[in-house]
């Protein structure tokens, strides 16, 4: 790459990818503790309790980084192949 090239980058888009990760990490730690992560994450999308996820591995901090709505807009971008 020559100097002369700028590289764009869309905070959104990797914002969203970080969320998917997170959520990739967070789901693995439910399950290791024997949990139904679909049950999980649904009753902390509807409820806005962090308690819903296991604080096991860190996942609970985790998720705390992010508000409800990322975590949703997430999920349905990619859902939507956005």
């Amino acid at each position: 790459m020559n100097s002369s090239n700028t590289t764009i980058f869309n905070v959104s888009v990797l914002r969203q990818e970080l969320i998917m990760l997170t959520l990739n990490e967070v789901i693995i730690a439910i399950e290791q503790k024997g949990y139904n992560a679909t049950n999980q994450l649904v009753g902390y999308l509807l409820s806005g309790d962090l308690s819903y996820i296991t604080s096991y591995d860190d996942a609970r901090k985790k998720m705390s980084k992010f508000t409800r709505e990322e975590v949703m807009m997430a999920i349905i971008n990619g859902y939507l192949g956005r």
